[in-house]
């Protein structure tokens, strides 16, 4: 068997409900990763496309996130109405849906605008309590 075209990782992450960082599957579902195995069945383009889910991408504030290899085209909020333009578009035709592509800038970055900045904690006279401001 040839080598797969095309490696599509999917994360499946889930963090607790609240989690500042937002997490890929909030709902627990994890509807993407069967949505995706199954469009790239349907195309017929299984033995040629890998589709496989991933712990935590590092990319949380613009999860759902998809990666495709070995292009490193990262996709973020995706859905599952998303999965069928995703293979068509860039599996089939090779033409990323740049709706949903990350901005290079915010890919393994501390500084993305996506991401919440650090609290710093700065104790206040008022009653004694701990305030947090950005």
């Amino acid at each position: 068997m040839a080598s797969f075209e095309h490696h599509v990782f999917v994360c499946t992450n889930v963090r607790e409900p609240g989690s500042a960082r937002g997490s890929c599957t909030m709902d627990g579902k994890g509807e993407l990763l069967p949505a995706f195995q199954a469009a790239v069945k349907e195309a017929g383009i299984k033995g040629f496309v890998r589709v496989n889910k991933a712990g935590c991408l590092d990319q949380c504030e613009h999860g759902p996130t998809v990666v495709v290899y070995p292009e490193a085209v990262w996709y973020g909020r995706v859905t599952p109405a998303d999965v069928g333009e995703i293979v068509q578009s860039h599996l089939i035709g090779g033409a990323p849906v740049e709706r949903l592509r990350l901005p290079q800038e915010c890919i393994n970055t501390a500084t993305c605008p996506h991401k919440p900045r650090p609290a710093v904690a700065v104790e206040a006279s008022i009653e004694g309590s701990l305030l947090t401001q950005p």
